[in-house]
């Protein structure tokens, strides 16, 4: 990158407040989610592909690492494995996130994608504005290959080792390394890993190498060489930061010919940018998109990981980038899965799913009767227009009520969240119908309306 069990899609709802005494205002689970009810990660281990995000460690909390933790399968550290992140100052290191985030993957039962050990961006002041002979240069590239992958060893799947070495031309990018140490730093770069992480996978990443081009070749031939020459290469990664669409038509081939140079070919960074605002002909077409790329990866076997760059519009780095381009990636910035998300999930196999309209389901807290330490709420969730195959609402309550006894539902409650799913028996709400739980609960002072949230 250039720069940076089931998850119920809790979304296309409105909410109403109703009730006597009291009412709030709940978020349901929507659409008769097929896809929400396969998560992507099991939809792509059907298929024999490993699907992942880049994430931001800060981030894996609350819903974001809900979904982080339930529709992926493999977590890339968007900067946090980066030279400049963990050795901002020479021999001072900072793991902190980059320990979070594979300590969060060990706890979902996912693999680490390790991210990026040699590039020309991104690397501390003191190593870019330092006076190095080649042999020093040499000695801190291996040093610092040691230090991070042996850290790790045992713990990452595979390393993007080395990153976008090439210009568009397919000459090779004048950097720090290629200036210093020649071409060689890339098959030096990939032993020294090897040496010091013999199990984890070893790619090259670049971007503008998806389709058949004069770059992609040059990334083949090296490949091909270093193969020959017998280095360790495993693998390359296709960037796929691709534009609303511009899906290369020789996609497919491209990761065909990798593959049959006898590496596994992965889709490290893919996002598909748009010129905002988005409106519903462009998220169509990039649904489209995304199924065409998840499409060509699931045609070629070796073609084995599939990685979105951030999962949510609110954590992409291309606004930043690109100005007046953007909603790149499957999910808004209010995490709720757009047409893009159904383009991979239909691709890898799950049904095809249409959001039903917003307000299309909805659910109405009320208040039946309150007495001086409790009372009792009801919950009914109704839909026109749509239907649900399983349903979950959440809220907060605002003065300490604490629920006691559910019925038709199961509660839990931290503090001050209550969550509440179907039952086995009731989780189907067909289309103008209507499915009702209730709770006791005590109060004490008060019994305000709870605050909404996303479940």
């Amino acid at each position: 990158m250039r720069s940076s069990r089931t998850f119920s899609a809790r979304t296309w709802l409105t909410t109403l407040v109703a009730g006597a005494t009291a009412a709030a205002a709940l978020l349901v689970a929507a659409p008769a989610a097929q896809a929400a009810d396969t998560p992507l990660r099991d939809l792509g281990t059907a298929k024999g592909k490993v699907i992942g995000t880049a994430v931001t460690g800060s981030k894996l909390t609350g819903t974001y690492g809900d979904i982080a933790g339930a529709q992926f399968s493999s977590l890339t550290p968007g900067n946090a494995m980066k030279w400049g992140s963990v050795e901002p100052t020479q021999s001072t290191f900072n793991w902190a996130e980059a320990d979070q985030i594979v300590a969060f993957a060990q706890a979902h039962n996912q693999q680490v994608r390790g991210h990026t050990l040699v590039w020309h961006s991104q690397n501390p002041s003191w190593l870019t504005n330092g006076t190095w002979t080649s042999a020093q240069l040499s000695t801190l590239l291996q040093n610092h290959i040691n230090t991070e992958v042996g850290r790790y060893k045992g713990k990452l799947a595979a390393w993007d080792v080395v990153n976008e070495p090439f210009n568009e031309d397919g000459t090779y990018r004048s950097t720090l390394w290629y200036n210093g140490l020649g071409a060689d730093y890339i098959a030096n770069a990939l032993t020294w890993a090897r040496a010091a992480d013999p199990a984890a996978k070893l790619y090259i990443n670049d971007y503008n190498v998806e389709g058949v081009g004069a770059k992609s070749t040059a990334l083949y031939n090296l490949v091909k060489s270093l193969k020959e020459r017998g280095v360790p290469i495993d693998g390359v990664g296709l960037q796929a930061h691709l534009v609303l669409g511009q899906v290369p038509s020789t996609l497919q081939q491209n990761i065909q010919r990798f593959a049959d140079l006898g590496v596994d070919v992965a889709i490290t960074e893919l996002d598909i940018r748009m010129t905002l605002p988005s409106d519903s002909t462009k998220l169509a077409q990039q649904k489209a998109d995304y199924k065409a790329v998840t499409a060509a990866c699931v045609a070629v076997a070796r073609c084995v990981n599939l990685t979105v760059w951030g999962f949510t519009d609110s954590d992409s780095w291309v606004e930043s980038t690109f100005p007046g381009q953007g909603a790149a990636t499957p999910y808004d910035a209010n995490y709720a899965p757009k047409p893009a998300y159904y383009g991979i999930s239909e691709a890898l196999g799950g049904g095809t799913t249409t959001p039903p309209p917003t307000g299309a389901c909805t659910a109405a807290y009320s208040v039946g009767s309150q007495w001086n330490t409790g009372f009792t709420g009801n919950v009914t969730i109704s839909c026109s227009g749509a239907s649900l195959s399983s349903w979950k609402v959440t809220w907060t309550y605002g003065a300490g009520q604490q629920i006691t006894q559910a019925w038709n539902a199961t509660c839990t409650q931290s503090g001050a969240a209550v969550t509440c799913a179907n039952a086995s028996y009731n989780g189907t709400v067909p289309d103008g119908g209507s499915v009702s739980f209730g709770f006791n609960a005590n109060w004490s002072g008060s019994n305000p309306v709870p605050t909404v949230t996303l479940g």
